[in-house]
């Protein structure tokens, strides 16, 4: 089994930054990509960002200028550091890691438990 587990989520002004860690962990051979997603309520689940470890990326429209995407492959970790933060970019973030476990040739989808990121004044 595959754990995530992220941090950083936090209340912030609009026009601060924040920076959200994520950290893979427990039966992992390797690791394609990993990334995150955002959720805010009433609205279905979108990218915000994805890295694969070979260090090409993708944003989501929204969040291009103001979002980068980096990772540490020796720590199976992702970040996402967060600029510029509009009230629109509340939501829930989660991260998800596309990983193939020891003894299997297939690569499957994990995810966090999700962080909260609220901007507000």
């Amino acid at each position: 089994q595959v754990q995530l587990v992220e941090s950083g989520g936090d209340l912030v002004q609009p026009g601060g930054s924040l920076r959200l860690s994520c950290v893979a962990s427990g039966s992992i051979f390797s690791i394609n990509y990993m990334g995150w997603y955002r959720q805010a309520p009433g609205k279905q689940r979108e990218l915000v960002a994805v890295i694969t470890t070979g260090g090409i990326t993708n944003y989501g429209d929204s969040v291009k200028g103001r979002f980068t995407i980096s990772g540490d492959n020796a720590k199976n970790t992702v970040y996402l550091q967060m600029i510029r933060l509009k009230p629109e970019d509340t939501a829930v973030y989660y991260c998800k890691a596309h990983v193939r476990g020891p003894y299997v040739s297939q690569y499957n989808d994990y995810w966090g438990q999700g962080t909260q990121v609220t901007v507000s004044s």
